[in-house]
């Protein structure tokens, strides 16, 4: 069978880690030891985990997160979510076609006391926000529990591979997600008051102000802190259209969890839906680990993200359909083709405008929804609960980073342990971080023909300084009172030194350097390049482009420069004439014939627009009850069982109230669902201190190494 694994990437490193065997119905496949079983099925070209009980539709990866039951297979003879089971040697794994039987229970299992630990401050999630506030706290002594229900610290920041925005002091801007992980993580590490707890899921708050969680899968215990913190970020919103739960069709994060946590290259051909920066980035993402982007469609009538982010796209080749949407993903076992139309100004289809893709992977980034359950919670039972990072507010990591610092000062404060007042630039340094871009005006090209200097190509005022840091003669200008100013090159070419630093540290590969000291007709460029140096040759000849994408020409390599200094960045130095020197901005990766509509729009004729994925409940039977009167979620939910799926209405409850909105419903006259106690679901025998019943093989005569 084909392997679908990455075995290179510019970025990240490519370990070699040890084989083992388990088996899909009944046939034996590779996994790498301690991957997901949904990794492992991915990278044996397995996207169809089984098929659902109501409709027979198939089923496959979606949330990547442990939010929904979607990808839910047997093991072992027990079902499980395949995203958060690791595979184990001579696993046997079959995919679910009718509702799974429960397993015969033999014996009744021991029961123990449930353990309580008493804690100060507890903090939920272990990404930016939590290690920030942890950090915080540790270094004034405080107890602190962190738990995260991953088996490492970092959170999204995991799966980034870009360098960050921001303020190079305030937040590591310049650095990538991924060696910020590695540094947040190792600083708490070092605190000996700071106890981390992977592996481990909060389940619920409860009125005698516990917290229950699952610690390490197995054992569930209670915490009772004198103060909660909510850093559990964000998860993914989703979007109904024609075929919109197809094997196929997930969210950013899933993708990036597939390709930048298990090297598994999820997609041949991929298609985005939503401009914002998460779309923005995960379709950089996939070029960078070798998978074609066919496209990315925004509605709006401009991409939300940073436009530095969208610009590079479109120079390596990515088409960007703004004021246009989502019409059908089609195919019958998973995502064949993708239909977009063009929108008008009531967001509604324009009859005559679409185009079909073929494309095997439809990624969809509209926007994220905090998951803040947990402090509403908290709150309504009086706990001392506060929240950072996306739980609080949707922005950047960046944000998240410094929201958790401030958020760590606060309790440390509440608890006495300081009496430090939070400084007033902190404050302002947040504001600034959050921010959403700004304007973008006109690239500022100098007229010089002489010298060396650098080219601004970055437009929008946006939070960030990488450039002005680096800069070892100071003569990048951004105005430390606010960083969102775009940067300013001195008037004086002569000064520069040419040392190609701010190219190579710029997150938005926004600066290239043009030197006219050798050859005036045909200076040389330095380009900022993110992926293989071996994809270019010295002396092979490449197409360059502008800021926007727009070709410019072929020019020669003249030299590359990988140094271990700036962190896979290679830095390609081309001539170009002088007429569009001072122009180049990037170079072109993808082949334009790889963005070709196809020669007739493919249109999925069932109506199938489902809202509630776990119980395939459709838009029309919503809509039903909406114009029979219905205003109460509750009743949608005893009718349809809309919202009584394993993700316990997080995905479909979003979708339900814009249809309230669509049908001229205010939300206010909306009664909201009861939320359910528990916010991940567990064996019942958990709570009596039974443990997990496990997906461990109990005969592995045919398990194998490699």
């Amino acid at each position: 069978m084909t392997t679908y694994r990455i075995d290179k990437h510019p970025i990240l490193p490519i370990s070699t880690r040890e084989k083992v065997t388990f088996f899909w119905n009944g046939q034996a496949l590779t996994a790498n030891r301690g991957e997901m079983i949904a990794s492992a099925l991915f990278a044996n070209g397995i996207r169809t985990f089984g098929h659902h009980p109501r409709d027979g539709s198939p089923q496959g990866i979606f949330c990547a997160n442990g939010q929904c039951s979607q990808c839910l297979v047997i093991a072992n003879g027990v079902p499980v979510k395949s995203c958060m089971t690791e595979v184990l040697p001579g696993m046997r794994v079959e995919p679910i076609d009718e509702l799974p039987r429960l397993p015969e229970v033999t014996s009744i299992p021991a029961m123990h006391e449930i353990e309580t630990i008493k804690v100060t401050v507890l903090i939920l999630g272990g990404g930016p926000a939590g290690m920030s506030a942890a950090g915080e706290l540790g270094r004034d002594g405080v107890d602190v529990l962190l738990i995260d229900d991953k088996d490492r610290l970092g959170g999204k920041l995991v799966l980034q591979t870009h360098r960050f925005f921001g303020s190079v002091e305030a937040v590591h801007a310049g650095t990538r997600g991924i060696n910020i992980a590695s540094l947040l993580s190792g600083e708490i590490e070092a605190l000996p008051s700071v106890k981390i707890w992977t592996n481990s899921t909060a389940l619920a708050v409860f009125s005698d102000k516990k917290i229950g969680v699952l610690r390490g899968g197995d054992e569930y215990v209670l915490i009772e802190p004198q103060v909660l913190l909510v850093a559990t970020g964000a998860r993914e919103k989703s979007l109904a259209f024609k075929g919109n739960t197809l094997p196929g069709v997930y969210g950013a994060g899933a993708f990036q969890t597939l390709v930048n946590r298990d090297r598994v290259r999820a997609a041949e051909r991929l298609f985005i839906v939503g401009g914002g920066n998460v779309g923005l980035i995960a379709g950089y993402h996939a070029l960078q680990a070798g998978i074609e982007v066919v496209g990315l469609v925004e509605a709006l009538p401009e991409c939300g993200g940073y436009k530095v982010h969208k610009d590079k796209l479109a120079r390596l080749g990515v088409p960007i359909y703004t004021s246009h949407t989502v019409v059908s993903a089609n195919g019958d076992d998973q995502v064949e083709s993708v239909t977009i139309a063009q929108i008008d100004d009531k967001f509604q289809p324009v009859p005559g405008t679409e185009k079909s893709f073929a494309c095997d992977t439809l990624l969809i980034a509209v926007g994220l929804d905090p998951v803040n359950e947990f402090t509403a919670k908290a709150r309504e039972y009086g706990m001392n609960v506060f929240d950072a990072g996306d739980a609080e507010e949707i922005a950047e990591a960046s944000t998240a980073i410094f929201s958790g610092r401030i958020k760590g000062r606060m309790i440390a404060r509440d608890l006495g342990v300081t009496e430090e007042e939070i400084p007033n630039n902190w404050s302002r340094t947040a504001q600034i971080l959050k921010s959403k871009p700004g304007r973008a005006g006109e690239e500022n090209i100098p007229t010089w023909e002489e010298g060396v200097f650098p080219i601004l190509h970055c437009v929008q005022e946006i939070p960030c300084n990488p450039c002005s840091a680096v800069c070892p003669k100071g003569l990048i200008k951004i105005d430390k009172s606010d960083i969102r100013v775009r940067p300013r090159f001195i008037d004086d070419p002569h000064q520069c030194l040419g040392c190609e630093q701010c190219v190579a540290i710029c997150p938005g590969l926004a600066i290239t350097l043009v030197d006219y000291r050798q050859n005036k007709e045909m200076p040389t460029v330095t380009i900022a390049y993110e992926f293989s140096p071996e994809s270019l040759k010295v002396g092979g000849e490449i197409t360059v482009t502008d800021s926007v994408g727009e070709v410019l020409g072929d020019v020669v390599v003249e030299d590359l420069r990988a140094i271990e200094r700036n962190d896979h960045t290679v830095l390609v130095r081309v001539r170009a004439p002088k007429e569009y020197a001072k122009h180049v901005a990037g170079i072109r990766v993808q082949d334009p014939s790889i963005s070709k509509p196809l020669p007739e729009v493919e249109e999925r004729l069932e109506d199938d627009v489902i809202v509630c994925r776990c119980e395939r409940v459709t838009a029309g039977e919503v809509r039903k009850l909406i114009r029979s009167g219905c205003r109460d979620m509750n009743e949608i939910k005893a009718v349809t069982r809309a919202g009584m799926g394993a993700c316990g209405g997080k995905t479909c409850t979003p979708l339900i109230k814009r249809l309230f909105r669509e049908e001229g419903v205010p939300l206010s006259e909306v009664e909201e669902n009861v939320k359910r106690p528990l916010f991940v679901e567990v064996p019942l025998g958990v709570f009596a201190g039974a443990g997990s019943p496990g997906v461990d093989p109990t005969e592995q005569e045919e398990a194998g190494h490699e």
